[in-house]
């Protein structure tokens, strides 16, 4: 699983996809093959948390790298905490 660093992240990256071109949350939701209700969570912060398949496919449609937009989340019980980076 992996967490969504931050809705505006992805607002920030949909502005200016990796090609440079915008890209609307429908669109994206298409390319990546995942629900636009999806894209929409993940863009509220509603939902942070989604498969490590939708969250690469999510960033392969937005040209970026894995890391750029999210960190993989370990599972604590049955809640899935985001893993801390380490300051560098």
């Amino acid at each position: 699983m992996y967490a969504v660093a931050s809705g505006d992240r992805l607002k920030l990256l949909m502005e200016r996809t990796g090609s440079g071109e915008p890209i609307k949350s429908r669109e994206l939701a298409a390319k990546a093959g995942v629900a636009h209700g999806t894209i929409g969570a993940l863009m509220s912060g509603t939902q942070r948390v989604v498969p490590e398949d939708k969250a690469r496919a999510i960033v392969a449609a937005l040209g970026v790298e894995l890391g750029v937009l999210f960190d993989r989340a370990q599972r604590s019980g049955r809640t899935f905490v985001p893993v801390q980076r380490e300051a560098t």
